[in-house]
């Protein structure tokens, strides 16, 4: 094919004028069933290739939406990032992949960055639902946007997960083991998935099912690393844990290196549920109960919801938010509490 073939080569073998030639390439329905033929015949005849991006900058658009997460290199998230470019590559749209790495300074790089991309909607998460700079520049953007796992607001559809029902699921199946002494190690309450984890648990304590000793809630961040700090300090006070939850799709592999350094077997000595299924949780031995959910379905669901709000653009708003479940999947890193203990 002859990359230089442009819409003249179409308009001149259509016998039609360029003004003519480009209604037809654009949709346009002022031009007859006829001419329509002729155009679009030619188009094939020369291999014809338009140039997709100056038209979605002439139509106001850019065919492309952002996407934002904590980090591709978690196989959970890259998952549901797969979805979500399944569905708009079938609509036609480019996606456009940032990482925040959960920290708003990035965050707040990367909005400015979709801003300038043009990008024709977002789908994201965000570090912080109490930063009023990352929230003002989420405003500003001023296009459809869908929230992961971060509550709906006045200008934000969101896409969220039942945390609160998975981790009472998690904390009840342990007291049936006899835990009382259990411990939390989760993200931060400044965003939805920390928040209804730390609910959970405070109710479990507020109706008698767990201890309630503040030196065993650990809620900071949900990365690797401040798993295994957490985890270390919480193992290390003087009347440690019987179990852990684990609360945070990042934070096993950190926890784990914890409870392996000072020499702890799981189930043997500690009980443990993690958050979101992983190939770690599922080949470990022993195999690693967690609470899961489908991230395929989340991402299906954030991008058909943007593809309706883009579909809708100028309708008056208001906020959508879709709930999924959560479930406890049990395997062989829970037991009964020690005897020594």
């Amino acid at each position: 094919m002859d990359e230089k073939i442009t819409i003249k080569d179409v308009a001149r073998l259509a016998g039609v004028s360029l003004g003519t030639a480009s209604r037809v390439v654009n949709g346009a329905p002022s031009v007859t069933q006829s001419v329509r033929d002729r155009v679009e015949q030619a188009i094939s005849q020369l291999g014809y290739k338009p140039n997709i991006m100056a038209q979605s900058m002439r139509g106001g658009n850019t065919r492309t939406i952002g996407i934002m997460i904590r980090s591709i290199t978690i196989p959970t998230l890259a998952r549901f990032v797969r979805a979500v470019q399944d569905v708009l590559h079938a609509a036609g749209y480019t996606l456009l992949i940032t990482c925040s790495e959960d920290h708003p300074k990035r965050e707040l790089e990367l909005l400015g960055l979709m801003s300038e991309r043009r990008v024709d909607g977002m789908i994201m998460t965000t570090s912080s639902e109490s930063n009023a700079e990352l929230a003002t520049a989420r405003r500003n953007m001023r296009l459809p946007l869908v929230l992961l796992d971060r509550p709906a607001n006045e200008y934000a559809d969101a896409v969220l997960l039942d945390h609160y029902e998975g981790m009472m699921r998690a904390i009840n199946h342990l007291v049936s083991l006899n835990h009382r002494r259990v411990a939390l190690i989760t993200g931060s309450a400044d965003v939805y998935p920390g928040r209804e984890r730390l609910r959970a648990y405070r109710d479990a304590v507020a109706a008698g099912l767990i201890e309630d000793d503040p030196k065993l809630v650990r809620a900071k961040a949900f990365d690797s690393a401040t798993a295994f700090v957490e985890t270390s300090a919480v193992l290390g006070i003087g009347a440690p844990p019987t179990a852990i939850l684990i609360g945070g799709i990042d934070m096993l592999p950190g926890s784990l290196r914890s409870i392996r350094a000072r020499k702890l077997r799981i189930p043997d000595n500690l009980s443990i549920i993690g958050a979101a299924d992983s190939d770690l949780a599922m080949l470990l031995e022993p195999a690693i109960s967690v609470v899961r959910w489908d991230y395929a379905e989340l991402g299906i669901s954030c991008a058909n919801l943007l593809l309706e709000r883009i579909a809708n653009a100028g309708q008056p708003f208001t906020p959508r938010e879709i709930m999924y479940p959560t479930e406890l999947l049990v395997r062989e890193s829970c037991a009964p509490v020690p005897r020594a203990a």
